[in-house]
């Protein structure tokens, strides 16, 4: 294999890895927090239990994100030295802030793990509340280094010199808002759907009792109905960045949709494969000037295509398949999430209100959100090649020039493997050993309930 694109491979690997359990760090204690407040406010413990056990999840999780983060910062010096040259000298500032933003989440979360039966309830809630922001503040930190590389200024780059450098410049760049928003709701959606995974694979499975079944129907309906509101915020702020890359990196938008051809009333394509050949895209579905209109909010709008470019800049135009497995996977999550809705209401009076069928359409839902995820960071990275920091380094320019990058690959894939196990039997091995029945016959252990009261 090439060697850019072996480099590309592991570090792609890895941040693949890693963004499943960073999407989890991100979206569980938002969970937690919300879980915490419904049972201030109903004083319903099957609230106050979805809490705790999505807590004792999460603890898990976040060592593993830890690690695979370690490792993500790792290799970007290993990997790519000569574009940390100018990361240190730019847009080391996000990095910086970050560690702040995860001192707040990981003391708070120890106060909220470990003083739980020795704290207040507002006390608790105040807690999960700075681990979720400073959950969300790393996560947004880490995305604006992402944002710079598709839309870098604050700095000139002179015959491959750093000069005239402006931190903060570089920090707000233009990708800044729409990127950070898409990336957060993103995962608000994905956990969720994740977690209601967890909950119809519990009502699959031969339920014990009435009790055990009212919690899981709970939590389903919770999980889902957050899914499908974050769904949906989520797909706003995708047509947000849909026009975010009309304006500043039409290639890749073009790319996307698989437009060859600059025109006005441009249709937006839905589903096929893209011919380069034949400069086409075949068997798509075909919506007349939907993409004129989604991109500039005209229906005669004028989008350019990929004949605007020089040859050796397009991307791989595979990525037209990422973009449309992200979409369609998010739209088909929101079909779901309003459908259990509605059936919930329709059937309100039945003690089984989802059929066997549904709840395994159910189980689906997280790993569809994983994949909308997956895709969706691929389509980012890979439809900015060959720039690793768009219009001024490509990114063979920043590989390494170190040998054996193959037998790293080899190590690492074999790390992920054995961590990826390793957290699955943890998980799997702590949850049958504390049963959900045991929490429903203790609702109230190791846990302190107050008035709100100065």
């Amino acid at each position: 294999m090439d060697h850019v694109v072996l480099a590309r491979a592991l570090f792609g690997t890895t941040l693949g890895f890693h963004i499943i359990f960073a999407t989890l760090g991100v979206g569980i204690p938002l969970m937690v927090l919300i879980a915490e407040v419904s049972y201030t406010l109903t004083n319903d413990h099957d609230y106050l239990i979805m809490a705790r056990r999505w807590t004792k999840g999460f603890t898990v999780l976040l060592a593993v994100s830890i690690t695979t983060g370690t490792t993500v910062a790792l290799q970007l010096s290993l990997l790519w030295p000569r574009f940390m040259r100018i990361v240190g000298q730019v847009i080391a500032l996000p990095f910086l802030i970050e560690i702040f933003a995860f001192f707040l989440e990981a003391v708070f979360m120890s106060i909220y793990v470990y003083a739980a039966d020795r704290i207040p309830q507002r006390w608790r809630i105040f807690s999960v509340s700075l681990v979720a922001l400073g959950a969300a503040l790393s996560a947004l930190l880490i995305t604006d280094a992402n944002a710079f590389m598709n839309t870098p200024q604050g700095f000139r780059f002179d015959h491959g010199r750093v000069t005239d450098v402006h931190p903060w410049q570089a920090v707000f760049n233009p990708a800044l808002p729409t990127s950070d928003l898409h990336v957060l709701i993103s995962a608000y959606m994905t956990v969720p759907f994740i977690l209601a995974t967890v909950a119809a694979y519990g009502l699959l499975r031969r339920v014990r009792s009435q009790r055990e079944r009212q919690h899981q129907e709970k939590a389903l309906m919770l999980c889902l109905s957050l899914g499908g509101l974050f769904g949906i915020m989520t797909a706003i702020s995708g047509d947000a960045s849909g026009k975010f890359l009309a304006k500043y990196q039409p290639l890749k938008l073009a790319a996307g949709e698989g437009l060859f051809h600059s025109m006005r009333h441009a249709p937006l394509v839905v589903g096929g494969w893209v011919d380069a050949a034949h400069q086409q895209t075949i068997w798509g579905i075909r919506i007349p000037s939907a993409l004129s209109f989604l991109a500039t909010d005209r229906w005669d709008g004028y989008v350019k295509g990929l004949d605007a470019f020089p040859r050796d800049e397009w991307p791989p135009l595979f990525v037209h398949d990422l973009f449309d497995a992200m979409v369609g996977c998010g739209s088909l999550l929101i079909v779901v999430a309003l459908g259990a809705w509605l059936i919930k209401t329709l059937r309100r009076k039945t003690d089984q209100p989802f059929p066997t069928w549904l709840l395994w359409v159910f189980v689906l839902t997280g790993p569809l959100a994983l994949v909308s995820i997956e895709c969706g960071w691929c389509y980012g990275c890979i439809s900015r090649q060959p720039w690793i920091i768009y219009g001024l380094m490509r990114t063979a320019d920043a590989v390494t020039n170190a040998p054996h990058v193959g037998l790293m690959f080899g190590l690492f894939i074999s790390l992920y493997a054995l961590l990826g196990v390793a957290t699955i039997l943890v998980l799997v091995g702590y949850f049958r050993r504390h049963p959900l029945t045991q929490d429903i016959q203790e609702p109230n252990s190791g846990w302190k309930r107050t008035v709100w009261l100065p």
